[in-house]
């Protein structure tokens, strides 16, 4: 029998400020809990090679009890060389899959290759972020595999490896098990398709996202209760502040980042699970906020533990990231480029058709050519989606220190990398305080804390640097000389 369980949360079902106690942070601070949680892949960006995120989740068949991997890869259009085929344009691309069981690293893993054509009507999407979407699904026995991801561009022979882990249960042994929880989202109220999501952040566009996850319990007359919480974290969301001013405190939410400490609790639910067996139970939610959250599923079983935890983090960001679209996207990033009151009232308009008159305005007051201006205004958001895919963590890229200095001066001539520093260099003088950047990563990343938070040391010094590279932009020059 085919058994799912659906819940939809409308409103949430409490809410508040938790400063967790001793006694209740032992799912943040257990290595048996953090192997729990599943954050996918982040936007891993390097120019010029196929952008590629992929996950995977174990199935346990609810009618058969056969299990499988199932495995959805998606492949930005713009990251790949499209052709000209007759009316259309095609891409090419090699799928390679590699199926790993941890528990016998000895054995030779499984192996799939897949050539692959993308094939497109319009031109104008071969240069977007939309996606090239494979599923497939491969029959395998239970246990913890790792899966590697390959993609091929096959006219320029640019690979991108993503790796991605499943854990199946078992659904005959006598021990309780959850799976790997799956996102889907889907896009308007409309829509009844809902999409897997495939990697840590997501676009505001998702109208609503529906968690799906399988509890086994074949205990006879034992009961399973099961617990969820959806959590929001505490998170810096705001865009970076100039070189010249002072430093972040170590006790601000800039310099921590993401507190996972503190957060508001948007919903939670108990259930118990009373037949035996496989059962499949979904969590709807429409309309959720910007930022962090972890959706956690866990019971207090005491057999078999480290199965009976699993959580799954997720991070809602801008509307079309890293693409960016309407009109309120398009103006926060001018906060680089703003006095901070001029900022404010530019995002104080509501009206988005007034919105884009006023970001025309900007740049055509200051840039008198309307072509140079075209094109400056090409180059400051390209720059910013790249940020946005090579910077981001918990917030976009382009909010990032990072982020910001990418935008303004562009890409550095030299990185020279340390424990946790990183210069960039604008100039063949690596002493010249004026063209070398230093940025500081205050807590190193692991699974404990999985994002880099560079920030920069920033000085009274760059003062001047800094407004002459914003005159760079308002005149157009940017387009002759950068720093």
């Amino acid at each position: 029998m085919n058994r799912v369980l659906t819940i939809i949360f409308n409103t949430p079902s409490s809410k508040g400020t938790i400063f967790l106690l001793l006694s209740l942070f032992l799912i943040q601070c257990s290595n048996r809990y953090v192997e729990g949680i599943d954050r996918a892949g982040t936007y891993e960006y390097n120019q010029g090679f196929p952008e590629v995120t992929g996950v995977t989740a174990g199935i346990v068949d609810e009618i058969t009890d056969s299990t499988f991997i199932e495995l959805t890869v998606e492949v930005v259009y713009s990251s790949l060389i499209f052709k000209r085929m007759g009316p259309a344009y095609e891409a090419n691309i090699l799928l390679e899959i590699s199926i790993y069981d941890q528990d016998n690293e000895d054995e030779i893993g499984s192996n799939y290759q897949y050539p692959l054509t993308a094939t497109l009507q319009n031109q104008r999407t071969s240069t977007s972020n939309q996606t090239f979407i494979v599923n497939k699904r491969y029959p395998t026995p239970p246990g913890d595999y790792k899966v590697n991801i390959s993609v091929t561009d096959l006219s320029t022979n640019k690979q991108t490896i993503r790796t991605t882990e499943a854990y199946i249960p078992d659904p005959s042994d006598d021990i309780s098990h959850i799976t790997n929880i799956q996102i889907f989202a889907k896009e308007s109220t409309d829509s009844k398709s809902f999409a897997p999501i495939t990697s840590y952040d997501l676009s505001q566009t998702a109208d609503s996202l529906l968690f799906r996850f399988q509890v086994t319990n074949n205990k006879s007359g034992e009961p399973l209760l099961l617990n969820t919480r959806l959590l929001k974290f505490r998170s810096d969301t705001s865009a970076a502040r100039p070189l010249s001013y002072p430093n972040y405190t170590p006790s601000s939410l800039p310099y921590i980042g993401i507190t996972y400490s503190k957060y508001d609790v948007v919903s939670t639910s108990t259930r118990l699970i009373s037949q035996n067996g496989n059962v499949s139970i979904e969590f709807y939610f429409p309309g959720l906020e910007r930022g962090n959250y972890r959706f956690e599923v866990y019971t207090d079983e005491q057999e078999g533990e480290s199965n009976l935890y699993r959580a799954r983090e997720f991070s809602l960001k801008s509307k079309n990231y890293p693409s960016l679209r309407t009109p309120k996207e398009l103006a926060a990033p001018l906060i680089y480029l703003m006095e901070k009151d001029d900022h404010e009232k530019l995002m104080s308009i509501s009206d988005s058709n007034e919105l884009k008159k006023e970001i025309d305005r900007f740049w055509l007051n200051n840039i008198k050519n309307q072509r140079i201006a075209q094109n400056v205004i090409e180059l400051y958001y390209e720059r910013v989606e790249e940020a946005n895919k090579q910077f981001s963590n918990f917030k976009e890229g382009w909010k990032t220190d990072m982020g910001m200095m990418y935008i303004l001066f562009g890409p550095p001539r030299y990185v020279t990398t340390s424990i946790n520093d990183v210069m960039w260099s604008y100039s063949t003088n690596l002493a010249d305080p004026e063209t070398n950047f230093v940025f500081r990563n205050p807590k190193v990343k692991s699974k404990f804390y999985p994002f880099d938070n560079y920030i920069l040391q920033r000085n009274q010094q760059y003062f001047s640097i800094h407004y002459q590279q914003i005159q760079n932009w308002l005149s157009g020059s940017i387009l002759r000389d950068n720093l």
